[in-house]
C-alpha cells in the first residue's frame, strides 16, 4: 500500500514547483517518490549537491552591501530634511551624511536651506551618485566579486571548448545586469558584455567587434593565433517572466516570450551572415540563445536544429535538471547533465564542445537558483522593475546586480532614442511619480594609449548631455533629471567623475 504523504509535505513540493526548481509537469504518482526523496535531501542539505556556497554567501554579501547602501539614501535624506535649518544646521547634516552615507552633501546647498529649504531633488541626485561612485571604486580597487582570480582559467576552459572570444548581448532591463556573474557565474573579465533593450544589438557595432578580436589574433596571437581552429561565440540572452508572464517579459517584444526568442535567432542569423558575406573564406562565428526567467533566474539553454541554429521549441532547462539531480552526488549529477545534453531527444545534440560549456553554465545556474531560494525565498519580490539610476553610453563593467542599473548602450542619442526612452518611460514610474529626479550616469571609455582619448571622451560626455537635455527639456527645467559625466581608460584604472548636472551643489548652467 502507498503511503501518502502528509498534506503540508505535498504543498511543500507543489511551492518547490512553482518557485521553479523541480520539473514543471504536474505530479504523479511515477515522480512523487524521487520528487520527496529529492525534497527530504533538499531539507538536509539545504542546498544541491553541486553548489557553490561559499561563492553564494560572498555575492549575497556584495548584493547586501551595494543595495544597502543605495536603500538608505531616502530614509537618511529623510532625517536630514526633517530638522529645520536653524543656525547650526549645516555642521549637523554633513555630520548625520557622514554618518549615515559615508559621505559630505554639497555644502552650498545646506548653507541656501534657510531662504527656500533644501533642495531635496539635487540632493537625492548627489547621494545617488556619490554611491554610485563608492561602489564603482570598491569594484576596480578590490575586485569584490573575484573576477580577476577567475578570468584567466576561464579563458583556457573556454580556447579547449573550441572558442576563442564570447560576447553575451542580454536586454539592457535592470533585471538582466547580473547575467554574467550571477546568473550564468561567469567572470566578467573574460566575457564581454553589451546590453541592448530587447537585446537587440547593433549588427554593424557586433561586426566590428568581431574584427578587432580577429585582427588582435592575426597580430599579436591573442588569445591565440588567427589559424587556430576555434571560433567566436556570440551569446544572446532574452528574458521572460514565470509570474506576470503577460505584463513582466521583455517590453521591447511586447512581454511575449516567443517573440523575444525568435527575435534573438533572426539577430544572432544575421549576425553570422554579416560576418561570412563580409570576411567570406571560411569566416563565421558559433551563436548561442538563451532564455531567463527574471523572477527566478532559471536557465534555459536552445540547443540546436538541423541546420545548427538555435531551435525555438528545444531548449534544456536548468530547473528540471535541478530536480533531477538533487538526490545524486555531485559527480552523478555532473554525468547527468551531461548526459541529456549530449542525447537530447527529439534532434542533434550540440558540438562536443558546446555541449561542455552549456554544462558549466546549467551547474554555475544550479548555484543561482539555490542563490534565489535561500536568500530571496525562490521567487524575487521585485519582479518588476526597481532600478536606481540609468546608465548611458558604454557598458559598466563594474554594475553585476539585478535592478540596479537601467542601461543604455549609445553612441549618440539618435542611434539609442528608443532604449533610452524606455529607460525615461520606467523611471517616471519609480521616481517622477514620487517627486523624485532621474539620476542619469553617462559613461565614455577611452584607451590611454591613443594621444587625446581621453580629452574626445569628456567631450563625448557633453555631447551626450546636451542631447539628453535637448530630448527631455521639461525633465531638466523642473529639476527631475539630472546627469553625472563618468570617464574610464579601457586599459585599467578607475572610474573618474568630470561633470554633470550638479557643479558644487548646484545645477549646472
Amino acid at each position: 500500500m502507498r503511503i501518502r504523504p502528509k498534506p503540508q509535505l505535498r504543498r511543500r513540493i507543489q511551492t518547490l514547483r512553482r518557485s521553479t526548481y523541480l520539473s514543471a509537469q504536474p505530479l504523479s504518482a511515477a515522480s512523487e517518490e524521487p520528487m520527496l526523496a529529492a525534497l527530504r535531501r533538499l531539507d538536509r542539505s539545504g542546498q544541491h549537491p553541486l553548489t557553490r556556497a561559499d561563492e553564494n554567501q560572498r555575492l549575497y554579501d556584495y548584493e547586501q552591501r551595494v543595495k544597502g547602501a543605495f536603500a538608505r539614501i531616502v530614509p537618511s535624506l529623510k532625517i536630514i530634511a526633517a530638522r529645520l535649518p536653524d543656525e547650526g544646521f549645516e555642521d549637523w547634516a554633513q555630520v548625520q551624511a557622514r554618518q549615515l552615507l559615508g559621505f559630505q552633501l554639497p555644502q552650498n546647498l545646506l548653507e541656501d536651506a534657510w531662504v527656500s529649504g533644501l533642495d531635496r531633488r539635487a540632493l537625492f541626485a548627489h547621494a545617488t551618485f556619490e554611491t554610485f561612485r563608492a561602489v564603482s571604486d570598491e569594484y576596480f580597487r578590490a575586485d569584490p566579486l573575484g573576477d580577476r582570480a577567475q578570468s584567466e582559467s576561464f579563458m583556457r576552459f573556454l580556447l579547449e571548448c573550441g572558442f576563442h572570444a564570447m560576447n553575451v548581448t542580454p536586454c539592457s532591463d535592470g533585471r538582466q545586469a547580473h547575467v554574467i556573474r550571477y546568473v550564468l557565474r561567469l567572470p566578467i573579465g573574460a566575457v564581454q558584455r553589451r546590453a541592448n533593450a530587447g537585446a537587440m544589438f547593433d549588427i554593424e557595432e557586433a561586426l566590428g567587434r568581431w574584427s578587432n578580436v580577429e585582427l588582435r589574433r592575426f597580430r599579436e596571437g591573442l588569445p591565440n593565433t588567427a589559424d587556430s581552429p576555434t571560433r567566436y561565440l556570440k551569446v544572446l540572452v532574452y528574458h521572460y517572466s514565470s509570474h506576470d508572464p503577460e505584463h513582466e517579459g521583455c517590453a521591447a517584444h511586447g512581454s511575449n516570450t516567443r517573440e523575444a526568442a525568435k527575435a534573438g535567432r533572426e539577430q544572432l542569423r544575421a549576425f553570422r551572415e554579416a560576418v561570412e558575406n563580409t570576411y567570406c573564406c571560411g569566416a563565421s562565428i558559433e551563436v548561442l540563445l538563451l532564455g531567463v526567467d527574471t523572477d527566478t533566474d532559471r536557465l534555459r539553454i536552445h540547443l540546436p536544429d538541423a541546420q545548427g541554429e538555435p531551435d525555438l521549441d528545444r531548449f534544456i532547462d536548468a530547473g528540471a535538471l535541478y530536480g533531477e539531480t538533487l538526490h545524486l552526488d555531485p559527480d552523478g549529477a555532473q554525468a547527468l547533465i551531461r548526459e541529456r545534453l549530449a542525447h537530447p531527444a527529439d534532434g542533434p545534440a550540440p558540438p562536443l564542445g558546446m555541449q561542455r560549456l552549456m554544462a558549466r553554465l546549467i551547474e554555475g545556474n544550479i548555484s543561482q537558483l539555490d542563490y534565489v531560494r535561500a536568500y530571496h525565498g525562490g521567487q524575487y519580490p521585485d519582479i518588476g522593475h526597481e532600478e536606481r539610476f540609468i546608465g548611458v553610453g558604454m557598458d559598466f563593467p563594474e554594475i553585476h546586480l539585478r535592478n540596479l542599473t537601467y542601461f543604455s548602450f549609445l553612441r549618440t542619442l539618435e542611434e539609442g532614442t528608443c532604449n533610452l526612452d524606455v529607460g525615461i518611460k520606467i523611471f517616471k514610474r519609480l521616481h517622477v511619480s514620487h517627486g523624485l529626479p532621474i539620476p542619469i550616469v553617462i559613461r565614455s571609455e577611452y584607451s590611454g594609449q591613443v594621444p587625446g582619448a581621453r580629452e574626445r571622451a569628456i567631450s563625448h560626455c557633453e555631447r551626450l548631455d546636451s542631447a539628453i537635455a535637448q530630448r527631455y527639456p521639461d525633465l531638466v527645467m523642473d529639476g527631475l533629471l539630472y546627469t553625472y559625466w563618468t570617464i574610464r581608460d579601457s586599459q585599467g584604472g578607475s572610474l573618474e567623475p568630470v561633470g554633470g548636472s550638479l557643479v558644487g551643489g548646484r545645477r549646472a548652467t
